[in-house]
C-alpha cells in the first residue's frame, strides 16, 4: 500500500505554519476591475458630451474675455477685465438689461400661471383628452422665426390685426413697435404663445402622478375644485413648479428669437427699446464693434447674472414649496386619526384595568396585626 508524503511541513509544537497565499489570476482582476469601473463608463457618455460642448466653450469664453480680440484681427494682447469695465460702461447694455428684465417678467409669470390653469383642465375627463393634450404643444413645434414674424404682423403700428381689433372697441391704436411697454408686451406673448403648452404638459404628467386617493378623502370632506387644486395638487407638484420657474428664468434671460426678428432690421428698434442682453451681445461681437472680448464679457456676466437669479429663484420657490409641503390632511383622515388614537387609549386603559383585577384577586398573607385583630 502507497504512502503519500504530505505537501505541507509537518505542524510543530508552535503550531501549523502559514499557509502561502494563491495567486490572483488575470480573470479575477479584470472581473474586479469589471465591477468598480464600468458604472463610470456607462454614464461617461454624458460627462464627456458635456465636457465638449458646455463646459469647454463656458471657458474658452473666459479666456476670450480677458483678451483684446477682435473679428477681424484676431486675439490681441492681454487687457485682464478691461472688457468688463468697458461693458459696464456702455449705457446700452444697461438699457438692454432693463429690457430683458422686462420682458421676462412679463412672460415668464403668466405663463406658469396659465400652464398650471391649463394643465388642471386638462387632467379632468375630457373627451378626446390626447386630441387636446397634443394640440397645446403645436405653438412649440412652430419655428421661432416664423412666430415672430407672425406675431410682428399682428402687432404693426399700422394696419395690425391687433390695433384693428382694439379700434373696433373704440382704443386708440397703440405703436407696438415705438413704445417700450407696448413692445415688451408684444414680444412676452410671442414668448408665452410658444413655451405655455410645453410647461402645460410638464405640469400635466405630475399632476397624473398624484395619488387619487388624497382627491378622494377631499370630496369626502366636501372640498371643491377650487379647494381640490390648492389644497392638494399644489402641495403635491410643487418639485415641478420649481423645475419649470428656474428653466423659465434661465430660458427668459437668454432670450433673442423674438426681439431679433420683431423688425426688419433686427436690433432692437430705433432706440433699443427692445434690445435684449443676448442681442446686444450679438451686435458687439457682429455689429459695428465686432469685438469678441467684449462679446465674451457679457457673456460671462449675462452667465454670473442668471447663476445668482437662478439661485435667488430656487431658495424663494423652495421655501414657498417647503411651508405648504405639509398641508393639512382632510377631515376624513384626522377622524381615522383621532379614532385610532381613541381606540389605542381604550385598549390601555382596559389593560391597566385587567391587569389591577388580577392583582386584586390573589391572596396575601395576613399581617401580625391583622392576626391580633381577629
Amino acid at each position: 500500500m502507497a504512502v503519500l508524503s504530505p505537501t505541507q511541513p509537518t505542524p510543530g509544537l508552535s503550531g501549523p505554519s502559514p499557509r502561502t497565499p494563491r495567486r490572483v489570476g488575470f480573470s479575477q482582476h479584470l472581473s474586479r476591475w469589471d465591477v468598480k469601473v464600468s458604472p463610470y463608463l456607462y454614464i461617461s457618455p454624458f460627462f464627456i458630451l458635456f465636457a465638449i460642448t458646455g463646459l469647454f466653450p463656458l471657458v474658452y469664453t473666459a479666456v476670450v474675455s480677458v483678451y483684446d480680440w477682435n473679428l477681424l484681427g484676431g486675439q490681441g494682447d492681454f487687457v485682464g477685465l478691461q472688457n468688463y469695465t468697458d461693458v459696464l460702461a456702455q449705457p446700452t447694455f444697461w438699457k438692454s438689461l432693463r429690457n430683458t428684465f422686462s420682458i421676462f417678467v412679463l412672460s415668464s409669470v403668466p405663463q406658469v400661471i396659465a400652464a398650471i390653469a391649463i394643465a388642471a383642465l386638462l387632467d379632468q375627463n375630457l373627451r378626446a383628452a390626447t386630441f387636446w393634450r397634443m394640440g397645446v404643444l403645436l405653438p412649440y413645434v412652430v419655428a421661432p422665426v416664423a412666430v415672430s414674424m407672425i406675431f410682428g404682423r399682428l402687432f404693426a403700428d399700422q394696419y395690425g390685426l391687433i390695433n384693428e381689433l382694439l379700434g373696433l372697441v373704440g382704443i386708440e391704436p397703440i405703436r407696438w413697435h415705438a413704445d417700450a411697454l407696448a413692445s415688451h408686451v408684444a414680444i412676452a406673448s410671442m414668448v408665452n404663445f410658444r413655451w405655455t403648452g410645453y410647461n402645460a404638459l410638464i405640469f400635466l404628467a405630475a399632476m397624473q402622478a398624484v395619488p387619487r386617493e388624497l382627491y378622494e378623502a377631499a370630496i369626502i370632506d366636501g372640498a371643491g375644485r377650487v379647494r381640490q387644486f390648492f389644497s392638494v395638487t399644489v402641495p403635491q407638484i410643487r418639485a415641478t413648479i420649481i423645475f419649470v420657474v428656474i428653466t423659465s428664468t434661465i430660458g427668459g434671460l437668454q432670450i433673442f428669437d423674438e426681439p431679433r426678428m420683431y423688425d426688419a432690421q433686427g436690433l432692437g428698434g430705433a432706440d433699443r427699446q427692445w434690445m435684449t442682453t443676448v442681442l446686444y451681445l450679438y451686435d458687439v461681437a457682429w455689429g459695428n464693434q465686432k469685438n469678441f472680448g467684449r462679446a465674451a464679457a457679457v457673456a460671462w456676466l449675462l452667465f454670473l447674472l442668471i447663476l445668482v437669479i437662478g439661485m435667488i429663484n430656487f431658495l424663494a420657490t423652495r421655501r414657498i414649496a417647503t411651508s405648504s409641503a405639509r398641508p393639512r390632511p382632510p377631515r376624513s383622515v384626522r377622524r381615522q386619526s383621532e379614532a385610532r388614537k381613541r381606540r389605542r387609549a381604550e385598549d390601555a386603559l382596559s389593560a391597566q384595568r385587567s391587569a389591577a383585577g388580577t392583582e386584586a384577586s390573589v391572596p396575601t398573607a395576613a399581617s401580625p396585626t391583622d392576626r391580633r385583630k381577629r
